[in-house]
């Protein structure tokens, strides 16, 4: 899937994580800011690469501002960023993409 335009999902709240994606420059990304980097950081960074991966995005710059929200939260927002940087708003796949 193509990222077509800036857009953002989540909140800055406790055990939430606010992804933002735009357009890439021909790869993935990825740019992480958590609070809890050292312990859980290469556990961030797989779920939301994975998430990408299953969405088909090859071509984004991702911005992840956790605040020690929990993978699914985390694949939540990825896909809920991605969906609205498409415009889409009906017949959403919720969760039939993301396992």
């Amino acid at each position: 899937m193509e990222i077509k335009k800036a857009a953002m999902a989540g909140t800055l709240e406790s055990s939430d994580a606010r992804v933002t994606v735009e357009p890439g420059n021909g790869t993935i990304e990825l740019s992480i800011e958590s609070s809890v980097i050292h312990q859980f950081g290469k556990q961030i960074r797989a779920t939301i690469l994975e998430t990408l991966g299953r969405l088909g995005v090859e071509d984004a710059k991702v911005t992840v501002v956790d605040k020690g929200a929990l993978d699914c939260t985390i694949k939540a927002r990825v896909e809920c960023a991605v969906y609205r940087s498409n415009d889409m708003t009906k017949n959403l796949p919720w969760g039939g993409v993301i396992r």
